[in-house]
């Protein structure tokens, strides 16, 4: 398992995770444009130190994620694995654009 930055975290970017996370698996820690922080769901070693951190109760671990933030694994899991190719990322980020739209 691992844990998600979700849904309260677009266009807040608190980086206080970031400075916990002892494996530095919470990116993109300079913004980078990007909306929100995302955690690598292949690098995250399960140890919750950024859940207690994160001002707007953005983290979840993967089995405590409420239900209406579910899409957010794949969001995590796809940044990590389209970061290295922007265009395709880009891309991907439109096509589900409405996914990181604020619902709540």
């Amino acid at each position: 398992m691992a844990y998600y930055i979700t849904e309260t975290c677009i266009d807040v970017k608190d980086k206080a995770c970031v400075d916990v996370c002892p494996v530095d698996c919470i990116h993109p820690t300079d913004g980078e444009g990007e909306p929100m922080l995302y955690i690598d769901p292949d690098e995250c070693i399960d140890c919750g130190a950024c859940e207690p951190e994160c001002p707007v109760e953005a983290i979840f671990a993967e089995e405590d994620m409420p239900e209406d933030q579910g899409r957010f694994v794949e969001i995590n899991t796809k940044y990590f694995e389209l970061r290295d190719t922007p265009d395709e990322w880009v891309k991907w980020k439109a096509e589900h654009a409405a996914d990181f739209e604020k619902k709540g």
